[in-house]
């Protein structure tokens, strides 16, 4: 097998593992076994379990991310609600990745988790800032620092979610109440 093939075929073993019992309840033994490569192969390609973590979701973030600009929003025109929309696609990403990748449990108690997740939200705004500046609507509507303020302070108020919560419907509740509630004074910032 050539090296990507071999890569890829981690990535999809400790995918499916990660979704179905979580990345702190999945080995490197499991993976392994799953992709049918000795142990030593995975640690050929990535020198630790959180580096195959971290290649799935970089993967299905730039995947995603890639996936909501390509669905033009009807509201163009008004920015403030373009903004608004990719936000919170954005928002449900991030709630994708600690719901069905690391699970909540594991977040909130592994400090490691913690570390990761910043780590992880670093590489989420720069993708986002990156792929916010090539869309020319945005470009030429609003200030990159601005931009990077609205992108940053909600990268920040979601991740928070996942420390501060007690449960999924805690979450859920945050993530309603950031809609509703935080996000329309952060796009109002942005623009004004």
């Amino acid at each position: 097998m050539e090296a990507d093939k071999i890569k890829d075929s981690i990535k999809k073993a400790a995918k499916e593992l990660f979704r179905r019992y979580g990345y702190n309840k999945t080995s490197v033994n499991e993976i392994a076994k799953k992709a049918k490569l000795a142990k030593a192969t995975i640690y050929k390609y990535f020198d630790s379990k959180e580096q195959v973590l971290h290649a799935i979701l970089i993967d299905y973030i730039q995947q995603s991310i890639q996936e909501i600009l390509l669905k033009k929003s009807n509201n163009k025109s008004q920015i403030d609600i373009h903004l608004s929309n990719m936000i919170l696609k954005v928002s449900r990403l991030s709630y994708t990745i600690c719901n069905e990748f690391l699970g909540w449990d594991f977040i909130r108690e592994s400090a490691n988790a913690q570390e990761y997740l910043k780590i992880l939200s670093d590489d989420l705004e720069f993708l986002l800032i990156s792929s916010f500046l090539n869309d020319p609507e945005i470009e030429e509507q609003v200030d990159i620092e601005r931009l990077t303020f609205l992108i940053k302070a909600s990268k920040s108020i979601i991740f928070s979610f996942a420390f501060t919560s007690v449960s999924e419907a805690d979450v859920r509740k945050n993530f309603v109440s950031f809609q509703k509630e935080i996000l329309p004074h952060l796009i109002r910032a942005t623009l004004n």
